[in-house]
Formats: C-alpha cells, sequence, structure tokens
C-alpha cells in the first residue's frame, strides 16, 4: 500500500509499504480522508520533533521513517482476533492517541495528560495519510451513517477547539475571546457558538481569515495591528472584560492581550504549542486572580460529543475544508500548499489515496 512517509526536515515520501493484518484488538481502517494538522507542517519543516528519529518512541518502539496523518475517517475492511465493539464496513473516526496506560494519567483515565503521550500518524507505520491504518478500538468511535466521511476527518480538530472549551470552563452566555482563525481557532470558535457564547470576539491580524472567522461564527473581529484590542473588549463588555479567551497563535503579543482582556477570575486557555519562551510579570494574575490554563487535546468523551453536534448540524464550520489533493500529490498539492505563499488563504486540507473520491 502507499503512505506518506517522514524521514527527516522536508523529507516526505510516499512509499509503498507492505501490508499489515490487524492484531489483537486492532482495527484496520481503509482511509477516505485525512486532514494535514499544524503539527504536521511543524515536524515537517523543522522535524523531528513530534517523531522519534532515531531514539525508538516509548510505546511503539518505533523510529523514524514513521507514516503520518492523525485527522482521518475511514471504513473498517478487517479486525484484529479481540476486537469486540466493530466489524468489517463499520465506518469510524480515529481518536488518535498514542498513550502508555501505565502512568498515573492513564490510572486516571485521564489520557490526554499521559507521561508518554503521542499520537497515531508520528509515532509508527501506521497513520491517516495512507491507503490503509490499524489502530486499536479504545480509541475508535463510530460515524453516523449521515455524516460525511470528510466532516468525520475533521472531528479531530474541532474536539481540540471544543476540549479547550470544557478547560476554560465556559459557560453559555458568556464572552469570549478567541486570537487566531486558523484551524483552531475557527474550531474553538465554531464550539462557542453552537455550545451558546453571547459574544465572540476573534483577534485576527488582516487576511482572509477575518473572514473565515465571521463566516464560522465571530461577531466581530479585530485586528492587533490597528485595533486597540484590550479597550474595544472592554468597551464591548461594558467595561468588565471577558470571561474567557483562547489563545491559539502562540504569538506572545496574543498571549498578553488575552490575559489583559480577561475580567478578574477569569481563564485564559492556552491550546497553541510554543517553540519559544515568553516574559510575564506573575503580579498581573496575583492582583486579579486570573486563570492562565493549558489545553490539550481532548479526553472523556469529547469526541463522541463533538461527532454529535457535527452530525446534528448544530456544530457548524462552513468553509473549513478549503482544498482536496490526492495522496500521490501530499507533498507538493498539500504541504507545499501549506507551506507557500498562499498559506493564509487554506483553513483545511484534506488528502485522499482514492482519485475516485475527488
Amino acid at each position: 500500500m502507499k503512505a506518506a512517509r517522514f524521514y527527516t526536515a522536508k523529507d516526505l515520501r510516499v512509499d509503498v509499504v507492505p501490508d499489515e493484518a490487524p492484531k489483537g484488538d486492532e482495527v484496520r481502517i481503509q482511509v477516505k480522508w485525512c486532514g494535514i494538522c499544524g503539527s504536521d507542517l511543524h515536524e515537517f519543516l523543522d522535524g523531528p520533533i513530534f517523531t522519534p528519529g532515531d531514539t525508538p518512541q516509548y510505546v511503539t518502539g518505533c523510529t523514524n521513517p514513521v507514516t503520518m496523518g492523525h485527522e482521518f475517517s475511514g471504513v473498517v475492511v478487517a479486525v484484529g482476533p479481540d476486537v469486540k465493539n466493530f466489524k468489517v464496513g463499520d465506518r469510524v473516526i480515529p481518536e488518535p492517541l498514542v498513550v502508555d496506560y501505565d502512568c498515573p494519567s492513564c490510572q486516571k483515565n485521564e489520557y490526554n495528560v499521559c507521561e508518554h503521550l503521542s499520537f497515531l500518524g508520528f509515532v509508527s507505520n501506521n497513520g491517516g495519510l495512507a491507503e490503509y491504518c490499524n489502530f486499536t478500538e479504545k480509541f475508535v468511535h463510530h460515524m453516523p451513517d449521515e455524516m460525511s466521511f470528510e466532516d468525520g476527518a475533521i472531528v479531530e480538530p474541532l474536539a481540540v477547539g471544543y476540549h479547550s472549551l470544557k478547560v476554560g470552563h465556559f459557560e453559555a452566555g458568556q464572552t469570549a475571546v478567541v486570537a487566531g482563525a486558523g484551524p483552531i481557532g475557527l474550531a474553538t470558535i465554531a464550539s462557542l457558538k453552537a455550545l451558546g457564547a453571547k459574544q465572540i470576539i476573534a483577534v485576527q491580524r488582516k487576511s482572509v481569515r477575518q473572514q473565515y472567522a465571521l463566516n464560522t461564527g465571530a461577531d466581530i473581529v479585530l485586528d492587533p495591528n490597528v485595533d486597540d484590542v484590550v479597550a474595544k473588549v472592554k468597551e464591548l463588555t461594558g467595561g468588565a472584560g471577558a470571561d474567557v479567551a483562547f489563545e491559539t497563535t502562540s504569538s506572545e503579543q496574543c498571549f498578553h492581550l488575552l490575559r489583559d482582556c480577561i475580567k478578574p477570575h477569569g481563564y485564559e486557555v492556552i491550546t497553541s504549542i510554543w517553540t519559544s519562551n515568553i516574559t510575564m510579570n506573575p503580579n498581573v494574575l496575583v492582583l486579579t486572580e486570573k486563570n492562565i490554563v493549558g489545553s490539550i487535546c481532548y479526553s472523556g468523551n469529547d469526541f463522541e460529543e463533538v461527532i454529535a453536534l457535527l452530525s446534528s448540524g448544530k456544530l457548524k464550520v462552513p468553509g473549513y475544508v478549503t482544498k482536496k489533493v490526492l495522496l500521490d500529490k501530499v507533498l507538493e498539492d498539500g504541504f507545499g500548499t501549506l507551506t507557500g505563499p498562499d498559506k493564509k488563504a487554506q483553513v483545511k486540507i484534506l488528502v485522499t489515496p482514492d482519485e475516485s473520491l475527488l
């Protein structure tokens, strides 16, 4: 079968690799669509970061090259001897967690903060940027018949945004600020809209992504290079400040802006991944009892709840998928587009190994 495998920085190849029958509790999934994630781009440009390189990965024991892709949907074509909940023909969406099952967090069923957390698509010969993928049934979900495979492939990034609302103690009727209108920022805006936010304020520099934010549910978009974001948020909230804010850009400017936008006792949730340190005076938190918290991927029932909301139409992401490409051309048409001059025009690029789906 064909698979897009990552060797090292800027070295991604579509290789022909052996087919492997599912073992134990694994299901074998024929991939329909797989999204390219921001973490995939970081790996492609600067890796190994999330992939093991030459050091065997703690859980899988694999080294590079690894098959990429973790945002995908497909159909079960075979099951291992210990599989109980799936059969051939089931439409499915993997929740792509790779964990050790043994650490204190895993013992409390808090897999998203596993001491050795990683993701399918970074640590083994299995991933969604391939024709087939084997994965444990523990982290595979049934997909409703009425849901398209394209929508199934965006459940994973939507679940990242959705989970961050729980971390930020969001409640219906609150005002929220979201910095960034990329895939995770838009997933956060869509989740806020679906769960009853009173007012959604997006912070996004001038680009087509400002319109994406409005289309997805933002009530207003502020440009940090033009607007006094903190003053405007205070004005829009009657001087109180926002209840909660979500940082999805890994921008120190936005980090500080959002911290100053929230009211005392409010929450700033960090979902972005950072490659450098930032500076902050802790007195800003001490004197206001504001909360800055991190949010990583998803846990509990997040996937099931997002699948239900998306299937019902309550969770809407118009224009989220901006391009579809063939696996054979994933390097030039996928990663090339997302790292090229028109990258800001893209939200989510989906990849398929099946030319008939294009």
